[in-house]
């Protein structure tokens, strides 16, 4: 049974040596439109994660300001709340039902402006996202178009052979 297994491999090995050609020698010609086409596919790849890293900053930077914006919100409707309701705590037992009305309509304008900065805040989140997608999609374009290019110059150089 090895020895079967052996002769097996050995024919494998042998039609897999003959079946290989030899790689046609290339020109120098074509050896230098392969080498000036890698030379730009590598500067377009570096310019596409540097721009793709930029995007991606300026989103992360657009969030971090989103939240600040949602927290500082928050907190001046919180400070309105709380003002309101020490109003309320303050008055006379004959004011308390129209001051508590009045807190109750600073609550709502407080939470009605709070829900207007989140929303402008997000706005401006998604507009930074969108710039970011829009950046890296014509930089993944340009790379492409690069690679392109500098394979169809290698093909024109080995064309000429």
């Amino acid at each position: 049974m090895s020895k079967l297994l052996a002769a097996l491999i050995a024919s494998l090995f042998a039609s897999v040596a003959m079946a290989q050609a030899s790689a046609p020698v290339a020109t120098p010609a074509v050896t230098k439109a392969e080498a000036k086409a890698d030379k730009a596919d590598s500067k377009a790849m570096n310019s596409e994660a540097k721009t793709d890293a930029k995007a991606d900053e300026k989103v992360n930077k657009a969030e971090s300001k989103a939240s600040k914006k949602k927290a500082e919100a928050h907190n001046d409707a919180m400070k309105d709340k709380s003002k309101a309701q020490a109003k309320v705590d303050k008055a006379d037992a004959s004011d308390k039902p129209k001051m508590e009305a009045k807190a109750e309509k600073k609550a709502a304008d407080a939470n009605a402006d709070e829900a207007k900065a989140d929303v402008k805040a997000d706005t401006k989140v998604s507009k930074a996202k969108a710039e970011a997608k829009s950046d890296k999609t014509k930089a993944a374009i340009k790379t492409e178009k690069t690679k392109a290019e500098g394979q169809a110059d290698v093909d024109k150089a080995a064309a000429k052979q």
